[in-house]
């Protein structure tokens, strides 16, 4: 049995949700496919809950401030408490090469207009108690950046969703998806077949695949990172904090402490460990243990209470591909979001609606033309 729908979103996790609930806002009739049994099963359940606005591609800042007033204000506006917090986020420098770049990358996010400044050691002190002194040249400090709870999150957003009318298709696997004189208009899956004029691939780790459904070649290479979270201690430090160093066997760490005083700890391992293999490993934890400890020297005895590895679907850039294509009418990209998809989730769902409502500013345009699949890749993001 063939059923229709305005839109057809592939995916249900940190893209799918946002752009399924600001459609549905939009009077859209909505229908997701995921091919697991709930939201945010996916990688969105492996995230950490950081969400910032301090990048250096000026669409990413935009896109993930505009998030950021979704995160800040949906308790309020909703009832829903997603625990977030506005710690800021804190970019720490110990050599002279980092605070210049951090300085350097202060023209573009200020042009932007992210509310963000560069603090002196003692001030980074007095943000990140017990931090190693030895070295600390100062840092950035953006403190409009905060966290939340990446699983009460999606979840708030799945059901304010179907209060608007989505409709959500679990345990259904994309097989095909049919064109008309290069026009969507059929998406078939392993349980069924569903007739619309628009879909939007956000199927995360899987969007190459998607994309090769209706013959698109997408640069989109997953690599997996390691997580993991402590026991509580007593809360004692409030922003995400950021080392871009290099160390044995890692490129940058980066952590905070929630709002139970459980550490979450991640790192960005070197070299990149590409593919899809989700299974935690015995390198991750003693990697991060001395990443922390070196840091923060008084957390030596922190207990960890579990791992997990999750991926991040990367592009050549470190930016994401979002926006119509080519040739084909009614497909649109949300993909390769690079590990940033939970902060930039929100923010992305409502351009993807102005895209299908034909409600685009000058601004949304701008974000596209940066974010396009036909963009010149060979920039990388300094802080992707």
């Amino acid at each position: 049995m063939s059923r229709n729908y305005d839109v057809i979103i592939i995916g249900a996790g940190s893209i799918g949700v946002p752009i399924a609930l600001a459609l549905a806002q939009k009077g859209v009739e909505v229908g997701v496919i995921e091919e697991l049994s709930s939201v945010g099963q996916g990688q969105n359940k492996k995230a950490i809950g950081g969400i910032r606005a301090t990048h250096t591609a000026p669409a990413k800042i935009r896109l993930c401030s505009r998030s950021i007033e979704i995160f800040s204000t949906w308790k309020e506006k909703y009832g829903d408490d997603i625990e977030w917090f506005s710690g800021g986020y804190v970019f720490v420098a110990y050599t002279e090469e980092l605070e210049k770049l951090m300085k350097d990358n202060l023209v573009i996010q200020r042009e932007a207009e992210l509310n963000i400044s560069w603090v002196d050691k003692d001030r980074i002190v007095e943000l990140v108690p017990g931090i190693a002194e030895e070295g600390l040249r100062g840092g950035t400090y953006s403190p409009e950046d905060g966290n939340a709870s990446p699983l009460l999150s999606i979840n708030a957003f799945y059901r304010k969703s179907k209060e608007y009318g989505v409709k959500y298709l679990f345990n259904e696997s994309v097989i095909e998806i049919r064109l008309e004189n290069n026009k969507v208009s059929k998406v078939i899956t392993t349980k069924n077949e569903y007739e619309t004029r628009c879909i939007v691939n956000a199927a995360g780790a899987n969007a190459k695949e998607i994309g090769a459904l209706v013959g698109l070649e997408l640069p989109i290479f997953p690599d997996s990172h390691e997580s993991g979270i402590s026991e509580p201690v007593k809360k004692f430090i409030e922003p995400l904090v950021v080392d871009l160093r290099q160390g044995r066997g890692t490129s940058n760490f980066y952590f905070y402490q929630n709002a139970e005083g459980k550490f979450i700890l991640c790192l960005t391992p070197d070299p990149i460990i590409p593919g899809k293999d989700e299974r935690d490993t015995s390198v991750f934890l003693p990697q991060v243990a001395e990443r922390i400890v070196l840091l923060i020297p008084k957390t030596k005895h922190l207990k960890m209470r579990r791992t997990w590895r999750g991926l991040y679907p990367m592009t050549p850039d470190g930016s994401p591909i979002v926006g119509k294509v080519k040739d084909i009418d009614g497909y649109i990209n949300a993909v390769g979001l690079c590990g940033q998809g939970y902060m930039l989730g929100p923010g992305l769902g409502e351009l993807i609606a102005r895209i299908v409502t034909n409600d685009l500013s000058e601004n949304d345009n701008s974000i596209l033309e940066e974010f396009s699949l036909y963009r010149d890749f060979g920039s990388v993001e300094k802080l992707k």
